[in-house]
């Protein structure tokens, strides 16, 4: 991901964090985008360029022998090469994302092996990512790839 690249997706990913966290309860509207932008800005000081993350774009294959790509970027992975709870030999998964245009073609999937194979290339044992409960497609793809739940956050609410 080039830095212009990342400048936008920046933004985006934010954005969708903070109403991933708002619709989950856990912050306030009024404060959630700024606390998902200084979220990102601590885990990604150098941006594009930080230690042990990658930001890899999903380019569409046109098809052809040899797999020539068209050049449409159709989706992103943000991967940290460190877990950040500090699990042993374990990856983590911070956002993979398919482009609104190329939803429902298997793409998804694809990148989350993409991810795979590039955790895998580092010499890392395992991948971990979180998923919202409400999202519940992406928790279908991630359970038909083989993801299991180890952790689990419940909550009841007790105001009327």
């Amino acid at each position: 991901m080039t830095r212009p690249e990342f400048d936008a997706w920046r933004g985006r990913i934010a954005r969708a964090y903070a109403d991933e966290q708002v619709a989950a309860g856990t912050w306030p509207a009024e404060e959630a985008l700024q606390r998902a932008l200084e979220d990102t800005a601590q885990r990604l000081p150098q941006g594009p360029a930080t230690e042990g993350m990658l930001l890899l774009q999903g380019v569409l294959d046109d098809g052809t022998t040899g797999g020539t790509a068209d050049g449409t970027v159709v989706g992103r992975l943000w991967i940290g090469l460190r877990h950040p709870r500090g699990t042993p030999d374990c990856a983590f998964l911070y956002d993979i994302e398919v482009d609104g245009a190329h939803r429902g073609r298997g793409l998804g999937r694809a990148l989350l092996g993409a991810a795979e194979d590039v955790v895998r290339s580092h010499g890392i044992g395992a991948l971990e990512l979180n998923v919202f409960a409400e999202n519940t497609r992406a928790g279908a793809l991630y359970a038909s790839a083989g993801y299991e739940v180890v952790t689990r956050q419940m909550r009841k609410a007790l105001r009327p």
